[in-house]
């Protein structure tokens, strides 16, 4: 079976071996299962498979183990030696011949190995012996450069909340080190290369992540060709293909959105219980690894259940609907719109409307409720994550009730966070890859205070439809369903009657008055 195509290594070899960067900040997916040619691993696993060569010496450390040296160990060892000492290794022996006694040399070698081991539950002291090995590779000249993985950097280096006023003494001494280690030139013309992990970059302390000598790869999540050699690989490891309602092909494309280690826990399960998988099973299964990665607060699945067929009135706008707006969402890429805004009065029937237009479109609806978080960087996190599902889905509909609380401006006044939160929206929005794929709908009972790069071409702005309260035979219509409801017949005066007594009502009024009389 080919290896799936893992671009985000090709990136992160090309930043190291063309001397961009010698830190690295690798985000996003960093949770999967990666294929590393015989089969599907940690992130950390494979990295480490990935970069095995001659000319490295990989090292790990990750926060409930010791410093792990995966190559060299003596090599590294001795010139830690050699550097602690002032000496050279020859010499040294021959010094400690002359000695009674424990040698320096097996001193420093004992003072190595207990540096390593204390590293466990101790970070400050874990990262200043990193920071010591690659001092020391440069000054001791060692023949390998090192290649450092740290794992779980949010927890080593929380972002808190983004000052350092409100961190303790030891998390104020890690920051101090890796400024320190990242920003020294002396590393960053060397040779050794270190490789953060971590689901955000936005999780990492400001005064490391916002650092000019540290880029940032992101790990997407699994597109629908690695999904398929996934499932591929599983049929052939477990000896027993899942059974499947249709092909493999058509798994691997209803499955989007969810990550390797969701895929392996939905194909587990149905080989356990010799049950067949339907599209049904997967579409649950998307929702709810959707809903735990970007949280039940922040979006919620719809299954509108009702069509434009059951929408009372709005006659001119139905049409427009089915002979202008539906091709529009439905087409290609170059061809679609990237959404549209919805604008009337409170109660007018936005909302219900558009579930209908949603229904018709059959794809899946996410309803986007709050993607703000009182932590600090957890907004951005929030988004990362929604941004790696919509470009994981095939196609969604992005419902945005009350859009004008949703999304803040970008002016002077407004917050930090809010404003950077705002325009990441906004640059989704008119993202060609997410174009045809990713369609928006922004609700609002009050247009004008929507961002107005939100309003432009080429977003929502493409698009501005007005729904206002039913007017002429589109009122009639609301009056005479409210009267079937009520009346097994009713005259031209009934009628009259009717429309006299609910002068100025909304979609909203006449659905609630409907529901009163039938009560």
């Amino acid at each position: 079976m080919p290896p799936a195509n893992n671009s985000f290594f090709a990136q992160l070899a090309g930043i190291f071996n063309s001397e961009q960067a010698r830190a690295v900040v690798l985000s996003g997916n960093v949770y999967d299962l990666f294929f590393d040619g015989q089969d599907y691993v940690p992130l950390i696993t494979y990295l480490c498979g990935k970069t095995k060569t001659d000319r490295l010496i990989r090292i790990v450390y990750e926060l409930n183990g010791p410093i792990r040296i995966l190559d060299d160990r003596d090599k590294l060892k001795n010139a830690w030696i050699s550097w602690k000492a002032g000496l050279d290794l020859d010499t040294l022996l021959l010094k400690g011949l002359r000695e009674k006694g424990q040698s320096e040399i097996d001193r420093l070698g004992a003072e190595f190995d207990k540096l390593l081991i204390d590293a466990i539950g101790n970070p400050s002291l874990a990262l200043e012996v990193l920071r010591q090995m690659t001092i020391c590779s440069r000054q001791a000249r060692l023949t390998s450069n090192l290649m450092i993985f740290i794992e779980a950097t949010d927890m080593l280096l929380p972002a808190g909340n983004g000052d350092i006023a409100g961190l303790n003494d030891r998390q104020l001494r890690r920051i101090s080190i890796c400024q320190d280690w990242f920003g020294d030139p002396a590393f960053m013309s060397g040779g050794d290369s270190v490789c953060l992990i971590a689901e955000s970059r936005s999780q990492i302390h400001p005064r490391i992540s916002r650092l000019p000598q540290l880029l940032s790869i992101e790990i997407p999540a699994p597109d629908t060709q690695q999904r398929l050699e996934y499932i591929n690989h599983f049929a052939e490891k477990s000896g027993k293909a899942p059974k499947l309602w249709s092909t493999r092909e058509e798994l691997a494309s209803l499955t989007a959105g969810l990550s390797i280690h969701a895929v392996r826990q939905l194909l587990a399960g149905s080989t356990y219980t010799d049950q067949q998988l339907t599209p049904v099973d997967l579409v649950a299964k998307v929702e709810q690894f959707i809903q735990s990665q970007v949280g039940e607060d922040v979006v919620e699945f719809k299954k509108p259940s009702h069509t434009l067929e059951n929408v009372i009135g709005f006659t001119k706008l139905k049409t427009f609907i089915r002979k202008e707006l539906l091709p529009r969402f439905r087409a290609d890429r170059d061809k679609a719109l990237s959404g549209a805004a919805i604008a009337g009065p409170i109660g007018g029937g936005k909302t219900f409307i558009f579930e209908a237009v949603a229904a018709e479109m059959g794809v899946p609806v996410l309803v986007l409720k709050s993607i703000r978080s009182q932590w600090y960087g957890q907004t951005d996190v929030i988004f990362e994550r929604l941004r790696r599902v919509l470009e994981a889905l095939e196609k969604v509909v992005i419902f945005v009730d009350e859009a004008d609380t949703q999304f803040g401006g970008v002016g002077e006044g407004t917050h930090e966070t809010e404003r950077r939160l705002t325009g990441k929206i906004q640059a989704m929005m008119s993202d060609p890859r997410l174009r045809g794929r990713v369609t928006w709908l922004l609700m609002t009972a009050r247009i004008h205070l929507l961002s107005p790069d939100i309003r432009r071409p080429g977003r929502v702005g493409d698009l501005i439809i007005p729904v206002l309260d039913p007017e002429g035979e589109d009122r009639l219509e609301f009056i005479r369903w409210i009267l079937r409801a009520v009346l097994p017949e009713f005259t031209d005066e009934d009628t009259a009657a009717m429309d006299e007594l609910t002068q100025g009502y909304s979609s909203a009024a006449f659905a609630s008055l409907r529901s009163q009389l039938k009560a």
